[in-house]
């Protein structure tokens, strides 16, 4: 079974209609971004693949966050840490300079 597809909706009926959409194909990041994206592809001149090469991707990226805090989560691990929080005070054998330089990935 196809749909027909309208040609010529209201801007009002074409977000109505990608909100649906997104909520169906399960694309959150899209469904509540989409809006500033479009504007902003309106602004900037972009081409159609342009436009819609931004909401693909920020849905790829929200993908990904959820993802890894889902492994996280999975893995148990008693609390978040993160180098930012970490007490250098209580430990004076650790040296700060070098922490940060290897947090930093460099």
């Amino acid at each position: 079974m196809t749909l027909s597809r309208q040609r010529g909706l209201t801007e009002q009926a074409a977000d109505a209609a990608v909100g649906t959409a997104c909520r169906l194909l399960r694309l959150p990041s899209i469904r509540n971004e989409f809006s500033d994206i479009a504007d902003r592809a309106v602004k900037d001149q972009k081409t159609y693949r342009g436009f819609l090469a931004e909401p693909l991707m920020a849905e790829c990226d929200d993908q990904d966050r959820r993802r890894s805090e889902r492994r996280i989560k999975a893995a148990g691990f008693p609390r978040e840490k993160s180098l930012r929080t970490f007490d250098f005070d209580a430990n004076p054998n650790v040296d700060p300079a070098t922490i940060h330089t290897l947090g930093s990935s460099e």
